[in-house]
């Protein structure tokens, strides 16, 4: 089974997608971000998130995927923006027949590195070893994406 994570934002969305076997293991297959254009109002910006995302879930065909829940920002304009790149996100999944799993950070967290309050480094860091990779892979927003989909892995057996 193939499951795409994804983190969500306007200015870089991360993604990644790993593999899982019947015997439960989990394999890195690629990861990145998809960066929009600056200079493009936001339903210029939302339209290329769209199309982006759409082109990676065409190349990849994931059955599954992760997506970060929405948490409360202090700066309520920052989170009206990702709420409306989250829709999109959701829109291209849906529309796909994929399907949608979202996941508080904590969950994340506890489901990597085995400790709801883990910092970001103790997170890519566990995202790398879990998936056997050189380095933690970057961008970090393709970390936390990875890490999206580890934990969906991770619950239940998901896949297998």
């Amino acid at each position: 089974m193939i499951i795409l994570g994804i983190d969500p934002g306007i200015a870089d969305t991360g993604w990644g997608l790993i593999e899982k076997n019947p015997q439960g293991n989990v394999f890195h297959l690629a990861h990145g971000s998809i960066q929009t254009p600056k200079a493009s109002n936001l339903p210029g910006r939302l339209a290329s998130l769209y199309t982006q995302l759409n082109e990676i879930i065409d190349e990849y065909q994931p059955q599954a995927a992760a997506i970060e829940e929405l948490f409360f920002s202090k700066n309520v304009k920052t989170a009206l923006i990702v709420g409306q790149a989250r829709g999109v996100i959701l829109l291209a999944l849906k529309n796909k027949k994929i399907s949608i799993n979202e996941f508080k950070p904590t969950q994340v967290k506890q489901a990597v590195a085995a400790y709801g309050q883990a910092g970001k480094l103790q997170v890519q860091k566990m995202v790398r070893l879990l998936l056997n990779l050189k380095e933690i892979p970057k961008p970090d927003d393709a970390a936390d994406a990875l890490a999206l989909a580890i934990c969906l892995s991770a619950i239940k057996n998901y896949g297998q």
